[in-house]
């Protein structure tokens, strides 16, 4: 099969396609004819060796991918050959098949793209647990929800599942054509954080009182200014630091104004942390794999592919992600 081959950790622009021998199924897995990849800016960590996990050599990068299953291994039920499925996958997903535990697999919708699917298992799935899971942000009708990096894949998920969770939207972005883009999937208001001040953006959109809870996949001073147009008994989450700086938090902002930071890494909950609790969260994770396809057939959710690339051309997909071009998620299709 073909696939984009690391064989020592390196820069992407050094990777290339390469014919690699097929991985062998095991028990409890199955094997999926790869239809569409995921491609993000976590890529670049992964294949340089700068991630919290580092894959034995040689391997192929890819951590979502959508497609048709071929195979079942011994103790394998769940699915049968044909089914359409995405799924969360350690890395091999950048490569013309690849092997999965069943634990990460999920059907999904006959109406739905493969491209779009490989949005489910991570950016969608991040988005619904911070704004739905009762110990996160929680959000809840009536309430203010701000997103920054608004046209990201999981900034476009939030601002469409904070609609469905009944919140006031406000979209912050640094491009009109992503604020554009924020708007046409649901935002009630969109600010550009490079040209305005967010902060009095936020207080003059909610009368002063402020939001009730932000999604900050950025860092740095977005975070410091986020935490001070805060309600009170607001509620922050980091889920990134594309800013390149991590803040520090000052304790006597949470406590004058009663407010907190809820953390999250969804990759805790698909094995991708040192501690696999793959396992233990799976009924978790698949109900609410199970409410975004409801979703996505009621027509709730709709995501948006901006960047579709064959598997030969993921530098060019890379060059995408890395250059913030893209609007929503960037994909690698292959053709069945």
């Amino acid at each position: 099969m073909k696939a984009v081959w690391v064989r020592e950790y390196t820069d992407y622009q050094n990777l290339a396609v390469e014919d690699v021998p097929e991985p062998e199924i095991r028990p409890g897995h199955v094997r999926i004819d790869v239809r569409a990849t995921g491609v993000s800016f976590a890529v670049s960590l992964w294949v340089s060796g700068r991630y919290q996990r580092r894959p034995p050599l040689p391997f192929a990068p890819g951590t979502e991918v959508a497609g048709v299953i071929a195979e079942t291994g011994p103790g394998a039920t769940r699915f049968k050959v044909g089914d359409r499925v995405a799924a969360a996958v350690d890395w091999g997903g950048m490569a013309e098949a690849v092997v999965a535990d069943e634990v990460g697999v999920h059907a999904i919708p006959d109406s739905m793209d493969f491209a779009e699917a490989i949005a489910l298992p991570s950016s969608y799935a991040t988005a619904c647990a911070a704004l739905t899971w009762p110990h996160l942000l929680d959000v809840r009708p009536g309430q203010t929800l701000l997103v920054h990096g608004c046209a990201g894949g999981v900034g476009l998920a939030a601002v469409e599942i904070g609609k469905l969770c009944g919140a006031r939207v406000v979209g912050a972005a640094s491009t009109a054509e992503k604020r554009a883009a924020a708007l046409d999937h649901g935002a009630d208001h969109v600010i550009d954080y490079q040209s305005e001040d967010f902060r009095e953006r936020v207080l003059e959109i909610t009368g002063g009182r402020g939001t009730d809870a932000v999604l900050d996949p950025v860092g740095g001073d977005v975070f410091d200014q986020s935490l001070r147009c805060l309600a009170a008994e607001g509620r922050i989450m980091p889920v990134g630091f594309t800013s390149g700086r991590i803040p520090s938090i000052p304790a006597n902002i949470l406590l004058v104004k009663n407010i907190s930071v809820r953390g999250l890494n969804w990759g805790y909950y698909l094995g991708w942390s040192p501690d696999d609790v793959r396992l233990e969260y799976e009924p978790r994770v698949r109900d609410l794999m199970d409410r975004l396809c409801r979703w996505y057939e009621q027509g709730g959710i709709r995501p948006h592919i901006s960047h579709r690339f064959p598997l030969d051309r993921f530098q060019e997909a890379m060059a995408a992600v890395m250059g913030r071009r893209s609007i929503g998620r960037v994909a690698l299709v292959q053709e069945g």
